[in-house]
């Protein structure tokens, strides 16, 4: 369950993904691939925006040890994405450092970030684009504001889940993840994607 009572950006299969790693904590592997299924895309997308074209060599180091410690994973399907998360982040973090790499990502003007945001939520924003577009533009973000969009809009987290993950305070990644998808917005603003939109009324960012 949540830790701390807070509620949990639930998505409609984690009920069911609660069941099936249930089955595979007792053997089943055939839950297991249902497991892998469900969560794979949202975590795949999360390490591309982290290490770029090597996500799927390090999705599958996280999936052995996600393997290996099954047993020690206590929680419902929303737990289990932030618990594979946390596990794909660390493996994800391994790679770079073993390349003497630094994410992609430029520093942003806070006048910038501090500009109306488009004429929609900057969720539906994000959402509104092909992955492999979105994840282009998240990888521009800096480091901060990039893993925080991708845990909340791509993995499906809520604050405290996203911050369990990063090691932060939820205050400090919900601002990141504000800025973050602000900045997208402007972004998709600017090239007219979102032309055929209209506005939402009342948005507050």
């Amino acid at each position: 369950m949540g830790q701390g009572g807070e509620p949990r950006r639930a998505r409609p299969y984690d009920g069911e993904l609660g069941l099936a790693v249930a089955r595979a904590q007792e053997g089943d592997e055939a839950a297991f691939a249902v497991a892998y299924r469900m969560v794979q895309p949202g975590l795949l997308g999360y390490l591309r925006g982290i290490v770029g074209d090597d996500a799927e060599d390090v999705a599958s180091e996280a999936w052995l040890e996600i393997a290996r410690d099954l047993g020690r994973f206590r929680g419902d399907g929303a737990g289990f994405r932030g618990w594979t998360a946390t596990i794909a982040r660390h493996r994800a973090l391994d790679h770079l450092r073993r390349l003497k790499a630094r994410p992609r990502g430029t520093p942003i003007e806070q006048d910038v970030l501090e500009l109306p945001g488009a004429n929609s939520t900057p969720d539906e924003a994000l959402e509104t684009l092909s992955t492999e577009y979105a994840l282009e533009l998240v990888a521009g973000l800096p480091r901060d504001q990039a893993e925080a969009v991708l845990l909340r809009v791509v993995v499906g987290l809520d604050g405290p889940a996203a911050a369990r993950v990063l090691g932060k305070r939820p205050g400090a990644v919900r601002t990141s993840a504000h800025r973050g998808l602000k900045r997208l917005a402007r972004l998709l603003a600017e090239e007219g994607v979102r032309d055929e939109t209209p506005p939402a009324p009342g948005d507050s960012g």
